[in-house]
């Protein structure tokens, strides 16, 4: 089996956790460390907290390690301690997942592991597709780790039209991390910040362990821990309700990653990163009981097809079509699931940079601009005047271009950054973006207004918000999209009635109707009205026959037709000279 990894609430320390464990399996082992035990101690706490409680996890000084950390007693020589965990392997020795719709934490996934991490989400594709990814991308390692999303029941309703009875209550936990415990059968690892807990912890451990039968939680982590007197008293109110303890990580403050105003920065920015992994993975050898973890992270399944059998793919015609895929500091945001069904279709992937490049790549049929921070970046991609011709030329010549998110408000008019500073993007989109004070984040439920290069007239697709900037659709106009957040059923612009007041300098992408609206969309908690109420829904995104604009960020894995019409309609296109 696998392993996942759950927080009693968020902020405790869970991607902290995941990395540690990821690290210690998949980083080289340094020559001074591997004089020392990779781990050892924590057996023994398990074994004989009731026999020396004062001697767990001492706190001695080490020149070598960065302050706060400190090394475990080296085993004997030959004892099966030694053995674990396999430290010294190189990529590729486990496959990581994240619950939920994140792309931050999978980058670091990654960066750890060197193999693409994978979104288990059954609101973005469906609980059949998640079982068939976890089964298939799990055969190709000999461990996998899950981390888990929020608190260990932090979900959502289940979305309408979808039968979810496994649950012996009526909990909104569709998407948490224990639905998708119980979907796989995978044990629970949970993550408790015990920096103002004490015997507390016993309650809190086995309410959460009581609540939901169908979970096998196989024991705790406890994170932030003070002193060796706030170690025992933890260590022996776990005692009374038969807890394994399977880590023990002390407060620390020199392994932080830092965050800005969409969550962690990604991996990729960070000069430290390796520093900070090989601290992660020297907790991750000295601090957890291997004896215990690694039985439960080998997973044992069938090998499956990712994709549903009704849904399977075709194969792929023997001339590919060259899709240009934005990847660099500014447009990161990608499933890699839908990388993959892109390349499983005949797409050939190529890489540019919008920050960077001067041209498109040669020979391209389509462009895939994913989300990503283009407003920490707009002096740059405003500044490259070359790469936004080359983009603005492709789209009026009718290559089929799909934007979401960041790869939306690059294809804007004009973005306004985090300082109030206007700058000029392509300009195939009309209006203005401009950062907010509050956040837009959810599921939403999206229906086609109109035919475009992704999406059908009619079609519904499950999608998911997240962003701090604000659309407004049209310049020199003082109407402004209202964030989610404030509430729904605000006024949005009405595209038919003005759309002789376009600017300018936007293409002409209309066919005769004049509204460009992309979706008619809704929040998933809106969804369930009370009686008598109408569930509110809001226009979004930008279309035309060959552009998709949108702040929702789609997964394809579960309706591979998407990535088929996009491939589809990418065909046909003659490549720019």
């Amino acid at each position: 089996m696998a392993l996942i990894i759950a927080g009693e609430r968020s902020g405790v320390g869970k991607t902290t956790i995941t990395l540690a464990l990821l690290a210690a399996l998949c980083r080289v082992q340094g020559e001074a460390e591997a004089a020392s035990t990779p781990l050892g101690h924590l057996r023994a706490v398990n074994r004989e907290m009731a026999v020396n409680p004062d001697g767990l996890l001492p706190q001695t000084a080490d020149p070598a390690l960065p302050p706060g950390l400190t090394r475990g007693k080296a085993p004997s020589p030959g004892s099966p301690d030694a053995a674990l965990p396999p430290v010294g392997s190189q990529f590729g020795l486990v496959q990581a997942f994240k619950v939920g719709p994140d792309y931050i934490d999978p980058m670091f996934h990654s960066a750890v592991t060197g193999r693409p991490c994978r979104n288990l989400d059954p609101v973005l594709t469906s609980e059949d597709y998640v079982r068939s990814c976890f089964d298939y991308h799990s055969q190709s390692a000999p461990y996998s780790l899950i981390e888990g999303v929020m608190g260990l029941f932090d979900g959502v309703e289940t979305p309408p039209a979808v039968r979810h009875g496994d649950r012996p209550y009526q909990l909104p936990d569709y998407g948490s991390t224990a639905h998708i415990a119980r979907l796989l059968n995978v044990p629970v690892v949970l993550v408790l910040d015990c920096s103002h807990l004490s015997g507390s912890v016993a309650a809190i451990v086995q309410g959460y362990r009581s609540f939901d039968p169908l979970l096998h939680l196989a024991g705790v982590v406890l994170n932030r821990v003070g002193s060796d007197r706030h170690l025992r008293l933890l260590t022996l109110a776990l005692e009374t309700i038969q807890m394994p303890i399977l880590g023990v990580l002390r407060r620390q403050g020199d392994i932080a990653i830092p965050d800005r105003h969409l969550g962690l920065v990604p991996a990729g920015e960070l000069t430290h990163l390796d520093r900070v992994l090989d601290c992660l993975a020297h907790l991750g050898r000295t601090c957890f009981d291997w004896h215990q973890l690694q039985p439960l992270l080998s997973p044992q399944r069938p090998m499956t097809c990712p994709w549903p059998e009704r849904r399977r793919p075709v194969t792929p015609p023997e001339t590919p079509v060259r899709l240009a895929v934005a990847q660099d500091a500014a447009f990161n945001f990608y499933y890699a699931d839908n990388l993959d069904l892109l390349q499983v279709l005949g797409a050939e992937l190529v890489p540019w940079s919008p920050l960077q490049d001067r041209q498109l790549p040669p020979g391209v049929q389509g462009l895939y601009l994913g989300g990503g921070f283009p407003e920490l970046f707009a002096t740059a991609l405003a500044d490259n005047q070359a790469m936004k011709e080359a983009v603005r030329s492709a789209i009026a010549q009718g290559m089929p271009t799909y934007g979401e998110c960041g790869g939306l408000m690059y294809l804007c008019e004009t973005l306004v950054d985090l300082e109030g500073v206007s700058h000029a993007m392509v300009g195939v989109i009309p209006g203005t973006m401009s950062m907010a004070k509050r956040l837009t984040l959810g599921y939403r439920r999206a229906i086609a207004l109109a035919d475009g290069p992704v999406v059908c007239r009619g079609q519904t697709v499950w999608g998911h918000e997240f962003h701090r900037s604000q659309w407004q659709p049209f310049s020199g106009r003082s109407q402004h999209l209202e964030s989610w957040n404030h509430g729904l059923g605000s006024e949005i612009a009405d595209f038919t009635a003005i759309k002789a007041e376009y600017s300018t300098q936007c293409l002409d992408l209309a066919d005769g109707t004049g509204d460009r609206t992309l979706f008619q969309i809704q929040a998933l908690g809106d969804l369930f009205p009370p009686p008598g109420h109408i569930a509110p829904s809001q226009p979004e995104g930008w279309h035309s026959p060959h552009l998709h604009g949108s702040y929702v960020h789609l997964h394809w894995g579960a309706k591979p037709e998407l990535a088929q019409r996009f491939i589809d309609r990418c065909r046909p296109f003659q490549p720019l000279a």
